[in-house]
Order: C-alpha cells, then sequence, then structure tokens
C-alpha cells in the first residue's frame, strides 16, 4: 500500500541523529541466528526533528541517561541477571547546544516504549510534552517507581504527559493505525503493536517532493530480522523480549513494505550497520540526515 503523495507546499522535517549512549548484551537474547557466547555492543540513538516551516524542534526518543547508575531499582537487577552493560549518552543540553538549541525549546518528545534505553532523564526538558502510546499507561501505574522484575523505566511529569488512543488513529500505507501529528501530513506517529504494549514508531516526509524517513524503534535490534535472515530470539532464561512475537513479526512484514520504496530510509534505534557508518559524521546533530 502506498504513501499519501505530498500536497503542493508539502511540508517536511530536517532529521538529525544524536548520541543517545550504548547497550552491551547477549546476542541470543535479541535473534536466535547468534552464535554461543556472541556479545552485540548496539548504539541507542535519539533522534531530534524540526518542521520546514514552524521551524518547531522535537525529539524521538531519549536513549540512555547519561547516569544509568540511576535507574530504578527494578531494571538495575534486570540488568544484572541479564549481563547487560550500559554507557549513558553525552549530556543531552550540551548536545543540543552544539546547534545552539536550549533545552526549553523542545516542545515534544515522542518516546518509542518505556524500555529504559529509550526513555532517558526527562527533567532535562522542562518545556515538553511527553507523547507515550495509550497501552503503556497501565504497566507505568502498575510499576511506578521501582520497577520490579523488568526493564522499564519512566519518570515523565504526569501533567505534561499525553497518552496516545492508537486504536482510535485511521490506517496509513501499510499501516493499520497511524496519526498525522501537525494535522499537515509532515509526520505520523505510527502504532507499532508487539515489542511490548505502547510501543510506537514515526513517520516523517524530509522532502516536499515525497521522500520519508521511518524510524523504527525497536520493532527489531538487528537488520537480519527485516531481512529475514533471523527471527526474534526466545531466550531459556530471559524469554522473547518482545511481548507478542507474532504481532511484532506482522509489523516487521508492515515496515518490509516500506523497503520496497527507494525514497523512505529505514531506521532501527540499534541501527549498528547505519551508525557505524555514520558516526561523528554530518548525518549527526547539528548536521541532518540526508533525504532520498
Amino acid at each position: 500500500m502506498s504513501l499519501p503523495p505530498p500536497a503542493p507546499n508539502q511540508a517536511y522535517c530536517k532529521v538529525s541523529a544524536l548520541e543517545g549512549g550504548r547497550v552491551n548484551m547477549d546476542l541470543d537474547q535479541l535473534i536466535d541466528v547468534a552464535k554461543p557466547g556472541e556479545r552485540v555492543d548496539m548504539p541507542d540513538m535519539i533522534f531530534l526533528l524540526r518542521h520546514s516551516t514552524t521551524n518547531t524542534p522535537f525529539l524521538f526518543d531519549l536513549g540512555v541517561r547519561s547516569d544509568p547508575e540511576n535507574l530504578p531499582e527494578g531494571p538495575r537487577a534486570v540488568n544484572a541477571r541479564m549481563g547487560i552493560k550500559l554507557k549513558g549518552q553525552p549530556d543531552l543540553r550540551a548536545t543540543l547546544a552544539q546547534g545552539g538549541l536550549a533545552p526549553d525549546a523542545i516542545q515534544h518528545v515522542i518516546i518509542s516504549h518505556i524500555h529504559y534505553d529509550h526513555t532517558g532523564d526527562p527533567s532535562l526538558l522542562p518545556a515538553a510534552t511527553f507523547h507515550l502510546g495509550g497501552d503503556a499507561q497501565p504497566t507505568i501505574t502498575r510499576l511506578t517507581p521501582h520497577f520490579h522484575d523488568s526493564i522499564f523505566a519512566i519518570a515523565t511529569p504526569p501533567e505534561r504527559t499525553r497518552y496516545l488512543d492508537t486504536a482510535a488513529w485511521p490506517p496509513l500505507g501499510p499501516f493499520p493505525h497511524a496519526l498525522d501529528f501537525f494535522g499537515d501530513g509532515s509526520v505520523y506517529i505510527v502504532n507499532a503493536s508487539g515489542h511490548v504494549p505502547g510501543h510506537i514508531n514515526l513517520l516523517a516526509r524530509t522532502s516536499a517532493d515525497g521522500a520519508w524517513i521511518y524510524l523504527a524503534g525497536d520493532s527489531a535490534h538487528d537488520w537480519r530480522v527485516l531481512r529475514g535472515e533471523a527471527h526474534f530470539a526466545h531466550h531459556p532464561v530471559v524469554g522473547c523480549l518482545h511481548a507478542d512475537p507474532e504481532e511484532s513479526m506482522r509489523h516487521v512484514g508492515r515496515i518490509r513494505e516500506l523497503l520496497a520504496n527507494s525514497r523512505v530510509r529505514v531506521l532501527l534505534a540499534h541501527d549498528i550497520p547505519w551508525y557505524n557508518e555514520n558516526k561523528g559524521g554530518p548525518a549527526f546533530w547539528p548536521g541532518e540526515i540526508p533525504s532520498l
């Protein structure tokens, strides 16, 4: 199914990558073709988007907080059990300042899901509204503040947290539910159910003439899943990191439809090949990711 064509004077977004820390873990917790003892050291990316007409800056995901030792006790205990090692992100305020942005300039933060390596430190962004998939709300209510026996962690201010009713959204292209965030066709929040409750992705135009970027969050952690060369792992100790593996694979199938379009760039939150090719380069803020 095709994506909507651009309108006259179509608004779009300039998109930049930001360093969001690193996650080092056993690969056999993620994909089923890992070798025994194989580890993976994954980047954890934040994305800064700026609206072409209003210049409104907003973020997709917040990465690993700069002080992961201050995560709630639940995730810290689970990390130890799973053998996960974290590297916190550089100070987000300093990163934004590299391109002349103050923390209070960020008006919106769209959080793909509530695993701690995506929720960062919301206190650094005093003016932002935080947008989360509504299905995450019961989990947050039940587990806050210690998040016992989980890898969830989030501490957004309630008065600036918006839970999205993804089931009410209309279809868009291959996706059953998507929200036109600004109402001008420039950015869509996509219901990406399957990984964890409330998982959402972002589809943004990157030009006025039909180019897009799809920020897939944790729809997959490894490109081999998207290429059909691997499946999600079902680890004998930690199980599957996707709450609903079958629904997650259906969503992967929808992303594969996007890959058939040469003007859609798909990026994972932990996109090792893209990161290794682009780290330290002009795709990172204050530069921007080239449009296709």
